[in-house]
């Protein structure tokens, strides 16, 4: 029986810093925060020159895994798509760094960092891109295959698809949903053509997609909720979780598409059929909370994301019209960003997504943001051992029950930066006092998190 991978995970934008060195690129990140003036990670949490702490740090805490990101615009250095060495050398030390510590690396090709050129080029609304993801993961799998064994070809597209075209809070900063679902196939597109190239090079290891999970639950059990919790589903699970691991993009939720007017004509056959044969071989879920919904009732389509925290407590809201809408749930907690502290959603989540697919799931991110002193010599943070504690159980049940899960990742290994929510959002295991010298210092849930690991 292959071992239970107990890690904490990274991504590359909000963690390396070093955004200009050795030949790095501009990232689309690098370009939106600079362009507007907000807190960005060009310093972050300065992985990039500390990577050896971190990762001995990791294994002192019990880990045996690491998940991470590597940075397009570190490994491709123009349009061209010649190689950045100074790129691959870093990556291949953090790999080397990661074996040395025992810790085995989960490597995902994409986690938001579009090198700016392409962005400029259309981005995800150009097949373009596609073909340069596929050069750009053909020469990570060539250049690392001998240290990877568990590749990832995109984290989360829903996110950077839904933020980044729809809501608008994320680059490229547009609210267009023909442009949405043009994005949202593309990367689908690309994720399999990564696949493909992936297993036609006959590399060692495993490759999958890692996706925000968000199980529905609905308001009552009426036909009509019954058809909103459909909905609801396609919107925030299905089109990443159907086309990656069954080749099929939900065609009820196209055909609602089509109805309303979109042109769907990009999703040619010669694609589809790509996206059939190459599906993933297991499904990262990334889980923070389930969404509760009702049947819509009125108003125009609303998407509000809460990036203030406290300030903004209470606004974040999803209505999109004609489909359904999230309700909060009166009897549940929430943090100050709105995000509801729910383990059952992830017990349930966990066996509907193993019934439905039948691959190996791994809970490739959990945790929960909170603002903290971290001045103080260790921050008690009894609240994220808590958090941490019910959602391992609530895995640990779901497995028990036959679900085939073989791994957890707390997010995050160490404070970072949190993309629109800067830095005063805090996740890590270990603290980064980043007024101090960036000094790194583990946390009351870190030294609980070895102590779980030990005993499991």
């Amino acid at each position: 029986m292959e071992k239970f991978l107990w890690g904490s995970a990274t991504a590359s934008y909000q963690c390396e810093g070093a955004w200009q060195e050795d030949n790095k690129l501009e990232s689309m990140w690098d370009h939106y925060l600079h362009e507007l003036q907000l807190e960005n990670g060009d310093v972050a949490s300065d992985f990039y020159h500390r990577f050896d702490e971190d990762l001995k740090m990791a294994k002192e805490g019990g880990q045996n895994s690491f998940r991470f990101s590597l940075s397009w615009p570190r490994i491709i250095k123009n349009p061209q798509g010649e190689v950045n060495e100074e790129g691959i050398a870093f990556y291949r030390s953090v790999l080397k760094a990661c074996h040395r510590y025992g810790l085995i690396p989960n490597v995902t090709i994409y986690h938001w960092d579009l090198p700016q050129y392409l962005e400029a080029q259309g981005g995800w609304q150009n097949e373009e891109t596609c073909q340069a993801f596929l050069h750009y993961a053909k020469v990570c799998f060539n250049r690392f295959h001998d240290l990877v064994d568990i590749w990832v070809t995109f984290n989360e597209p829903r996110w950077f698809i839904f933020n980044g075209y729809f809501i608008g809070n994320y680059p490229p900063g547009c609210h267009d949903v023909d442009m949405t679902i043009k994005g949202a196939f593309h990367v689908m597109y690309a994720s399999a053509l990564a696949i493909k190239v992936f297993r036609e090079g006959n590399y060692p290891g495993k490759i999958g997609i890692v996706h925000s999970y968000t199980p529905v639950n609905g308001v009552d059990n009426t036909v009509e909720t019954r058809i909103a919790m459909r909905y609801a589903d396609n919107y925030c699970n299905n089109w990443v979780l159907d086309t990656a691991a069954l080749g099929e993009i939900p065609i009820d939720m196209l055909g609602k598409l089509s109805s309303e007017g979109h042109d769907l004509s990009y999703m040619t056959p010669d694609k589809l059929t790509v996206i059939k044969h190459n599906t993933v071989d297991f499904i990262g879920l990334n889980y923070y909370s389930r969404a509760l919904v009702q049947p819509y009732t009125t108003g125009e389509t609303t998407l509000i994301v809460n990036n203030k925290g406290k300030a903004g407590k209470g606004t974040s809201k999803t209505i999109i019209k004609g489909w359904f809408e999230q309700v909060a749930d009166p009897n549940t907690k929430k943090t100050e960003w709105d995000t509801e502290i729910y383990p059952q959603g992830l017990y349930e989540g966990i066996l509907d997504a193993w019934q439905k697919y039948h691959l190996p799931i791994f809970i490739t991110e959990n945790g929960i943001g909170v603002s903290e002193d971290v001045t103080v010599e260790q921050v008690d943070d009894r609240y994220r051992i808590e958090f941490m504690k019910e959602h391992i159980e609530a895995i640990l049940k779901a497995k028990e029950e036959g679900a085939d899960v073989r791994g957890y990742y707390a997010w995050s290994t160490f404070d970072l930066y949190s993309w629109k929510n800067g830095c005063e959002k805090r996740y890590g295991l270990v603290a980064i006092d980043f007024e101090d010298h960036l000094k790194r210092k583990p946390k009351a849930s870190y030294y609980w998190y070895k102590d779980f690991i030990s005993k499991h």
